[in-house]
């Protein structure tokens, strides 16, 4: 997922070495104990590709504490820091409480702690730069010292000798920091810190001692997410002994139990409070007897709303930590996975990855900020954000109505609407988090994932206020060349960039409308919106086969490289070699304009095996993960080798897969080939291992590929259980001999969610060589609109 800035290149030398994973057929290591956080490795994707962080989280928790190794964007290079840890770097730079999991651009990084000792005089207020470390407040660490697990993160910071551990609730986090015995122990707390640093980005910012020895405090900030407002509520095991609070714009120090001029909202109870755009507050705690212990809660709202917060969830390190394991041990535990122990590794951790968002956003009693940055009420559910939508909707929302209970998915659903409804432009978000609209990536997905829960049955919101939201959506003419898409039946590149991607995008989007509008039995909707499902064709030259921009007179632009990869040209994030396969929709209709299954098969073919080695992609970030011109590492391949079943190849498919997941996918920091992107990388891994994915949301199908694993048990969100049961698993068999659905064969290449959703078992039998009979006739392919208006 790119940014709406530029950001440096990040070379592709890691992300296009093969990385393989060992043997299927590599001896069982049968689980000792049924914990699956044994089995989850948060250090998965931590190297520059994969952008997710360590530290501490609950499942969709607001705060995320882990440790920033470097959040000075103009010293080190901001991209492979985008979630604030890389795992090449050797210093720590402090212990922030926000973070994204895998994204392709950075912000967050609020309210950055780092521990000090010695005298108070001494204490570093800059962080230094990570190759002079002891220039400033940052220190050294060792990989052998850390521990990272669902809910906790550890590590000695070596200059210091602190021992540092994390843990989170859904609203807050803690830090436990064990000092040297006979140390002087001191916190410095940095409002100036931030992920993608730049002076002037924070606007304003503020902290307030209490009488009780609260800290609270807010900052205001510009940034991916333009005038973000965040507040904390902090609270400490052990008296403080001093303070200091500094705004380094006016290089001086505010020190002691005085009460200057008071903050908006607050009385003269005050201790001390400081205003500023540049403010530290250096905490003095003397010599500790015992562990110092650090609650802090956020909230989108008010410093109150972080007092309330942090009340909302009493307890110690300790009991928080117990809390939220219990409840990663629940979350995970749905899917139980019997695979050889390096795939059991990737899947639990890919699992654990697909359950950091979307975001709890709303306060523990449902107030929340909103798109419009006004403070608003969720009523019956929690208010969810953080939708990096353009990747999210194609695997990761569908894995979360099967592998979360179904008020998860309802809450989405609900928060999209609430944001429409709040916006200022009146349509659902696009790429939004902490309830701001950040205007990243095209499309209007938000539409899939409303759609697939509705027509997966999900009841739980007004269907008709959805359906409207999908519709406002999709017809506000000024967002992306809506208005010229609408006129012309295509966008035009001399109108609007990136212009080819965008018609079909919103012709799947527009697809996804027409089929719950005809659900709903509202034909003149459904009548509308399939007739602009069919908009791809426009921008498809039937000549060459290339999806291709065309501009406002009809011509296709010119000239044309179909390897070109470029910011703001005719695609996004991409090619003509990804964007040609994109049309989930109808594919037997793209099939038939390429000429028929065997020139499809040869296309594919070709896409896998093209050689570039002559081609410079180092210029686009997200460009990692080469198999030939498929890029994993981003989202729009990503269903492209399920494509051969759709051309009657099903084998094809699982040669394909087996290659894919042994080059992208392995159980070490370097564990992902590209950003996570909020999970959907993770996502496509779990679908994929289990045999089958969801090529086309709003269909209710899942295409079936190969399994990855031995044995799955999925409890899905009614209480009952589908099972994938895999024989002969191993290196030597990568085909898939037969399939059985509840004991019977299954001939076609796919199964519906009705099917999943009832219950039963997916049989595999494995075997050597490619069953060419199974899943080629035109009767068992999945779902295209050209052949099949009507799915099941």
């Amino acid at each position: 997922m790119k940014s709406p800035v530029a950001l440096t290149a990040f070379g592709l030398a890691l992300a296009a070495s093969p990385v393989a994973l060992p043997p299927l057929g590599a001896a069982p290591d049968t689980p000792s104990a049924p914990d699956p956080l044994r089995y989850v490795d948060p250090m998965i994707g931590t190297g520059p590709e994969g952008h997710t962080f360590p530290g501490a989280s609950a499942p969709f928790g607001m705060v995320q504490l882990s440790p920033d190794t470097d959040a000075t964007c103009q010293i080190r290079d901001c991209y492979a820091h985008a979630a604030g840890y890389s795992y090449p770097d050797t210093t720590i730079q402090g212990f922030s409480h926000t973070h994204f999991s895998g994204a392709g651009h950075s912000d967050l990084g609020d309210f950055l702690v780092m521990p000090a000792i010695g005298p108070a005089r001494a204490v570093k207020l800059d962080p230094g730069r990570a190759d002079t470390p002891d220039e400033g407040y940052r220190q050294r660490f060792s990989h052998a010292s850390e521990v990272a697990t669902p809910g906790y993160y550890a590590v000695t910071l070596a200059d210091s000798g602190v021992r540092a551990e994390m843990t989170a609730g859904t609203r807050l986090g803690v830090h436990r920091y064990t000092f040297p015995k006979g140390a002087e122990a001191h916190l410095l707390l940095d409002l100036r810190a931030s992920l993608y640093d730049y002076p002037g980005k924070v606007l304003w910012s503020g902290l307030h001692l209490h009488p009780d020895g609260t800290l609270t405090g807010f900052r205001e900030t510009r940034g991916w997410a333009p005038g973000r407002k965040l507040f904390f509520a902090m609270r400490f095991s052990a008296p403080l002994k001093d303070h200091a609070f500094l705004d380094r714009d006016e290089h001086v120090a505010y020190k002691g139990f005085r009460a200057p001029q008071a903050l908006p909202g607050q009385g003269p109870d005050a201790l001390a409070e400081k205003l500023g755009k540049a403010l530290e507050a250096r905490l003095d705690f003397g010599t500790l007897d015992a562990p110092l212990e650090v609650r802090v809660a956020l909230s989108g709202v008010d410093e109150q709303g972080a007092i309330a917060n942090l009340a909302a969830q009493p307890g110690n390190f300790d009991t928080v930590r117990a809390d939220t394991q219990a409840q990663w041990r629940a979350a995970l535990g749905r899917l139980q996975i019997d695979a050889p122990a390096p795939m059991r590794t990737s899947l639990y951790t890919a699992l654990y990855h697909s359950l950091l968002a979307p975001s709890v956003w709303s306060d523990a009693d449902g107030r929340y900020r909103g798109p419009d940055d006004q403070v608003h009420q969720a009523s019956g559910f929690t208010f969810r954000s953080t939708f990096s939508l353009w990747d999210t909707f194609r695997a990761e929302h569908p894995l979360l109505t099967l592998v979360q209970p179904e008020e998860t998915t309802t809450d989405v659903v609900k928060s999209l609407l609430a944001s429409r409804e709040e916006s200022p432009w009146g349509i659902l978000p696009v790429w939004q988090f902490a309830g701001r609209e950040t205007w990243t990536m095209i499309g209007y997905h938000a539409v899939p994932v409303i759609a697939d829960a509705y027509l997966k049955g999900f009841r739980g919101f007004d269907a008709k206020r959805a359906l409207d939201a999908m519709v406002a959506s999709a017809t506000y003419a000024p967002y992306g060349g809506l208005g010229e898409y609408m006129r012309r039946g295509y966008v035009p590149i001399d109108k609007e960039p990136e212009a080819a991607s965008k018609t079909v995008e919103y012709a799947y989007d527009d697809w996804t409308i027409a089929r719950m509008a005809q659900a709903m039995g509202r034909t003149d909707i459904a009548q509308r919106f399939a007739a602009r499902a069919g908009n791809w064709r426009h921008s498809f030259d039937a000549q060459s086969g290339w999806l291709r921009a065309r501009k406002s007179d009809g011509s296709f632009r010119t000239p044309f490289d179909p390897t070109a990869i470029n910011y703001g040209s005719d695609y996004t994030e991409g090619n003509a070699w990804q964007y040609s396969w994109f049309v989930p929709q109808d594919q037997a209709g793209l099939f038939a304009m390429l000429g028929g299954d065997r020139k499809v098969v040869k296309r594919l073919d070709a896409m896998f095996d093209f050689d570039t080695s002559r081609l410079d992609y180092s210029h686009a970030e997200d460009i990692s993960g080469l198999i030939g011109q498929y890029i994993h590492g981003n989202e729009p391949s990503h269903h492209v080798a399920y494509l051969y079943v759709y051309a009657g190849e099903p084998w094809r498919t699982q040669e394909r897969l087996g290659q894919i997941v042994a080059s992208q996918y392995k159980p070490t920091p370097d564990g992902l080939a590209g950003n996570d992107d909020l999970g959907q990388m993770s996502a496509w891994l779990v679908f994929t291992a289990l045999g089958f994915y969801p090529v086309t949301p709003g269909s209710n199908q899942y295409v079936i590929g190969r399994p990855f694993v031995r044995h799955a048990r999925l409890t899905l969100p009614g209480g009952k259980t589908f099972t994938v049961d895999t024989q002969n698993l191993s290196d030597k068999t990568p085909y898939v001999g037969k399939v059985e659905l509840n004991g019977r064969p299954l001939d076609r290449a796919w199964i519906t969610d009705a099917e999943v959703r009832a219950g039963g078992t997916l049989r595999f039998t494995m075997q050597a060589r490619p069953n060419t009979r199974w899943g080629t006739g035109a009767a068992t392919r999945p779902y295209s609109l050209s052949t099949a208006p009507q799915p099941d």
